[in-house]
């Protein structure tokens, strides 16, 4: 059976560059024979949060976020890709996520961070590893950061030079990290009931 991973992606800037990475994962997952989907939030276009999902009354949720909420519930697990803005997380990556809470519960999560810089977002990635806990996912210990990005991918996504050898074999070991968690959360689902 093959896994369902979502990938999110989550800047809304006129000339995002982290698409290309985020792009560059779901490849790279479906050369590997996974299911792998992108969720960019600024296509979805959740509003700013007020009620989360699960706050809505049955069947009064706006119909983006009903459909996302099935989508999680579905998958096997998930990658963020994250963007470091001035030492913290995207905003509209935060924004999407803090939607839901129980959809998230019992699959793992693998963080792939990146920036303009040579520390790859590795702030914004610390941030999300205690965020994504904190939301019931269970985060895998490999990561990816890449930066800079633009030495790293062109804009079709292709991998450039030694940054881009590099990148394509630290996605490699993250992806057989991220697929047995997924693996094993699925078996484990299947013979036993979740604790909560």
């Amino acid at each position: 059976m093959s896994e369902r991973i979502l990938v999110f992606y989550g800047s809304y800037r006129t000339d995002r560059m982290g698409i290309r990475l985020a792009d560059y994962c779901v490849r790279s997952l479906r050369a590997r024979g996974v299911d792998a989907a992108l969720i960019d939030a600024q296509a979805v276009d959740l509003p700013i949060l007020d009620r989360m999902y699960k706050e809505y009354p049955e069947g009064e949720a706006p119909h983006a976020m009903t459909a996302l909420a099935r989508r999680i519930r579905e998958a096997d697990g998930f990658v963020f890709v994250a963007g470091e803005y001035n030492w913290g997380v995207q905003p509209g990556l935060k924004n999407l996520t803090d939607h839901f809470l129980e959809e998230w519960f019992w699959r793992p999560a693998g963080i792939v961070s990146y920036s303009a810089g040579r520390l790859g977002g590795a702030r914004a990635n610390l941030a999300w590893h205690g965020t994504l806990s904190e939301m019931g996912m269970v985060v895998i210990p490999s990561t990816v950061e890449v930066g800079p990005l633009a030495s790293t991918l062109d804009a079709q996504g292709r991998l450039l030079g030694e940054a881009g050898t590099s990148l394509e074999g630290r996605f490699a070991r993250f992806a057989d990290d991220l697929l047995w968690w997924a693996e094993a959360a699925r078996v484990q689902t299947g013979r036993r009931a979740l604790p909560y």
